[in-house]
């Protein structure tokens, strides 16, 4: 590990810093905010920022085709940099709503180069490690992301700067690498009728992760100064949060991989719904309270996504499951730009509990769509179950992690993205439904 760590300590660093800023940059607005501003307008700051997610999916390939992958990532860093400092020369915040757009955009854009250099460097044998390293950089950057509330807690421009230093110099181990060029990416090819007719569950089990962790990204700050809590204890309550959705993965892979997946996600939305009810309930909570049913709430509802993940790609072959990965990214993307807004009028008209009311009913409503009986098998794949491998909390990815994915034969993958490329109007292949 320590080799890998080394040999790839370049892209594992600008994860970490291009992470970092975004981590600060979602809390900061959030505050910022709650001082002039309702729930509403928060939510749809954080709608923006996964549309823009949504859409660089598309509009990076063709970057990235065009001028190469280095160049594609130093441009989208210079575009985010701007669009940082951007927040900090106008308060009209329908031009932070493009700000934001242009901000998710671009890190997209800059997450595909990564991956697809990760991807091409990295040993089949290695795949597990690399993607581990690069799952660590992620996560560790949005926790000290967070804690930077907690060393500087005014929220004046200095933030902000910190934040277009962090888009800054993300550029520069990038840019100075003297590592090969990864090869022309193809797009993945988003088959939405025959996934929609292979695995219905694990995509409403992804939709609403992503009106949860939507939600709570957008909207955790403004409940946590709503509840009063200092700038402090919020990048505190934010970091320990993210935390809880970091330590939990280890043993849910464990339980995934011995479980039946669906029973997992079932059980893990029906206890969200008793987990987020006392803070639903409560207009006021106390402080352990609030720390210790926050800690429970994100380690269920980070939960959610990489067993949706896991379970779906239990019933997709090999060879589809980047496209896999496209599909359930851009439908994560799809619920987490609706949860925001959702759950800011909520808050906007009934109170800031309703964060956690919104959360109750989103898991209730998994509980009553995700039921084992609904899974036929039909096509499970072969070498099912799968290993569970924890996934980023998909605001940290784009559909080439799949590539990373060591269960998945990279060969057999860049020859079905090379054929979908070379025939974009071909017709899926038409197979019974199957209810997962």
């Amino acid at each position: 590990m320590t080799l890998i760590l080394k040999s790839f300590s370049s892209l594992y660093f600008a994860t970490l810093l291009m992470l970092l800023g975004s981590g600060l940059l979602s809390t900061y607005l959030a505050l910022r905010l709650a001082q002039t501003a309702d729930g509403l307008w928060v939510g749809a700051l954080m709608a923006a920022n996964y549309l823009g997610l949504v859409l660089g999916g598309k509009l990076g390939h063709r970057l990235i085709a065009r001028v190469g992958h280095i160049r594609a990532y130093v441009a989208c860093a210079g575009v985010v940099t701007a669009a940082v400092l951007g927040h900090g020369l106008s308060d009209w915040l329908p031009s932070w709503l493009l700000l934001r757009v242009l901000v998710g955009l671009g890190m997209m854009c800059q997450y595909m180069v990564i991956e697809s250099w990760l991807n091409e460097q990295a040993e089949t044998t290695q795949r597990g490690q690399v993607f581990a390293g690069y799952m660590g950089a992620s996560y560790l950057g949005l926790i000290l992301g967070q804690l930077v509330l907690v060393v500087h807690p005014t929220l004046g421009l200095e933030l902000l700067m910190l934040v277009a230093l962090c888009f800054a110099l993300c550029l520069v181990p990038v840019a100075l690498t003297r590592k090969l060029h990864p090869a022309p990416l193809h797009p993945a090819p988003l088959e939405m009728r025959f996934f929609i007719d292979r695995v219905p569950l694990s995509l409403t089990a992804i939709v609403v992760a992503g009106l949860l962790i939507g939600a709570f990204y957008g909207l955790a700050p403004l409940y946590g100064t709503r509840m009063g809590l200092s700038t402090e204890q919020i990048g505190l309550f934010m970091g320990s949060c993210i935390i809880a959705g970091l330590v939990v993965q280890w043993p849910l892979g464990w339980l995934s991989d011995r479980r039946d997946r669906v029973y997992l996600i079932r059980a893990c939305a029906a206890l969200l719904v008793l987990a987020a009810l006392p803070l639903a309930l409560m207009p006021q909570v106390g402080l352990v309270l609030l720390f210790v049913g926050g800690f429970v709430v994100s380690a269920l509802q980070f939960s959610l996504y990489p067993l949706a993940v896991a379970l779906a790609n239990d019933h997709v072959e090999a060879e589809r499951r980047v496209s896999l990965t496209a599909m359930l990214l851009v439908t994560f993307g799809v619920g987490a730009s609706i949860g925001p807004l959702l759950a800011g009028v909520l808050m906007r008209f009934l109170g800031a509990n309703m964060l956690y009311a919104f959360v109750s009913v989103c898991a209730l409503i998994l509980v009553l769509c995700v039921r084992p009986a609904k899974v036929t098998n039909l096509h499970q794949v072969d070498d099912a179950p799968l290993h569970h491998i924890p996934m980023p909390d998909s605001t940290t990815s784009s559909p080439l992690t799949a590539a990373l994915d060591p269960r998945v034969d990279e060969h057999v993958v860049q020859e079905q993205m090379h054929d979908h490329s070379a025939a974009p109007d071909a017709e899926p292949e038409t197979e019974p439904a199957e209810r997962v």
